[in-house]
């Protein structure tokens, strides 16, 4: 529908129009010109210049300063949380991070930074974080538009006939008036921002636009961290299946030479089967491997954006060197690198902000409307000086019953700023927890690992020792079974540690906020 203006005249009453009054510059109206970040005004049309001279811009600057001379509600300050000296589980160390590594210097595997950087470029999530700041920049700047006059203009040709048996009598109309005439003029609407309701859903929109940018960041340290995992747990199931199948040949060239023996009298019915038991242990478990590797695979392609298909390989896992400590840095310095803390805190300037807009309705808000223009029924004559017309309509809107709604709209702003410090509490505590459960999984697991190494290398002497007493008559084939099941088992373990180690690491890395400078 569209809108006319004050001093325009009858125009007011043409059909399909509405009387336009100082209520309508409370409503935000999609032809409202943006401002960028920085607060310039983006360009385009001069409809709202004025006359320019030098009493003019310092009338305008000081009525500037007035206007932001009364904000209301609380300032935001950052709470005290609590910071440790150290993280629980770290051994004492310099104020150096993994965390202030880049992500390619972390993982050095040619393959995997490919895949990361393919991740980076084409991953959904990713993707919808970035329209999200979008959309959050748009709403910043249509929050700060708010503060700023808007002028509009109208041009329009009007015909009108008098009824002289309508409302309107008299006596001396013996016949219809008609009119054609035609107008055109610039009108303004401008909220006067006194109390700062304006100025603080802008700082609102702002920091929600700067929490969308740091959720975005936290998406990318998650998917570094999802994209490394899902590499390194593919390239362990690739171990496994290197010894599944190895075991697989050993199980079957065993069994042939039992059922060699077994056909000249030298073993058993029993030791046949025992030898097949082993072979089937092997096959399935390569089967399962399998399954893994296309399953792995497929969740890897979904990350890289991607139909499921084929991943590359690299490096294989046993070639990753890892540090024997990992360096976590100052706990302090936390706070100001992971995103989710960061975004915690831009969350909770938001609804900081909010109580000062909601508390801002305690006043009166104040909006001038003003129009200028010519109206003529000749249309050469439309701009000449008696076609001229103004108006300056100042208006005040002072809340007088409103059956609570504003104090309980406070009491809501204020609910929401106890519920954003609350969340802002929890992930920080939640950060030191993460970074600490890494550190311990680290270097329990690397302990862990070692041990195992040790199991591995006697599982294996062992596995000789009851080969050879069985090819010698000594023992039967269910020492060899019992050696050979053993081992296989514990390579397996040993491998799946070795991934462990691996993903502690990732973590590790993930926990510290590093990966999305």
């Amino acid at each position: 529908m569209l809108r006319t203006f004050p001093g325009l005249g009858n125009a007011g009453q043409a059909v399909g129009r509405t009387p336009w009054s100082a209520r309508d510059a409370l409503v935000p109206h999609p032809e409202r010109r943006y401002l960028h970040l920085d607060g310039r005004e983006q360009a385009g049309g001069g409809a709202g210049r004025g006359p320019g001279g030098p009493p003019h811009r310092a009338a305008a600057v000081a009525l500037a300063l007035l206007l932001a001379g009364c904000t209301v509600g609380p300032n935001y300050k950052r709470p005290a949380v609590p910071v440790p000296d150290s993280y629980r589980g770290a051994a004492p160390s310099a104020a150096a991070s993994l965390a202030d590594a880049k992500w390619p210097d972390v993982f050095p595997d040619d393959t995997l930074k490919r895949l990361i950087s393919t991740a980076i470029e084409h991953n959904f999530d990713l993707a919808l974080a970035s329209e999200r700041i979008e959309e959050a920049r748009a709403r910043y700047r249509i929050a700060g538009a708010n503060q700023y006059p808007f002028v509009y203009a109208d041009a329009q040709a009007v015909g009108t006939q008098t009824s002289i048996i309508g409302s309107a009598v008299n006596p001396s109309s013996t016949k219809p008036v008609a009119v054609t005439y035609a107008q055109a003029g610039a009108a303004l609407s401008w909220e006067l921002d006194l109390w700062g309701r304006i100025r603080r859903l802008k700082e609102s929109a702002r920091a929600d636009y700067l929490a969308t940018e740091e959720a975005r960041r936290g998406i990318m340290v998650s998917l570094i961290g999802d994209v490394a995992g899902g590499y390194f747990t593919l390239r362990e199931r690739d171990l496994e299946l290197q010894i599944a199948r190895g075991t697989h040949e050993i199980a079957d060239r065993n069994l042939r030479l039992i059922r060699l023996r077994h056909e000249h009298g030298a073993a058993t019915g029993l030791d046949v089967h025992q030898g097949e038991q082993f072979l089937y242990l092997a096959t399935v478990r390569e089967a399962s491997v399998e399954r893994d590797i296309g399953q792995a695979e497929n969740a890897l392609s979904l990350l890289l954006g991607g139909l499921p298909g084929d991943i590359p390989r690299g490096k294989p896992i046993e070639s990753f060197a890892l540090p024997p400590q990992l360096p976590p840095g100052l706990p302090s310095s936390l706070i100001g690198r992971r995103p989710d803390i960061r975004e915690a805190e831009q969350k909770l300037i938001s609804a900081n902000a909010q109580i000062g807009a909601a508390k801002a309705n305690y006043f009166p808000q104040i909006s001038l409307t003003a129009a200028l223009g010519g109206q003529s029924r000749a249309l050469t004559e439309l701009f000449t000086a008696p076609a001229r017309y103004w108006t300056l309509a100042p208006n005040a809107l002072l809340p007088i019953f409103t059956a609570g709604q504003v104090r309980v709209a406070v009491r809501l702003t204020e609910a929401q700023e106890r519920e954003m410090l609350s969340s802002y509490q929890k992930t920080i505590y939640t950060a030191f927890r993460e970074v600490s459960d890494a550190l311990i999984r680290y270097d329990r697991t690397r302990e862990q690992s070692g041990q195992q190494d040790r199991l591995v290398e006697a599982l294996t002497e062992t596995t000789r020792l009851a080969t050879l007493r069985y090819q010698g008559g000594a023992d039967s084939y269910l020492q060899v079974l019992s050696a050979e099941s053993d081992l296989f088992q514990a390579q397996l373990a040993q491998a799946q540690l070795r991934l462990q180690e691996l993903l502690a690491y990732v973590d590790f890395y993930r926990a510290l906020g590093g990966g999305w400078q």
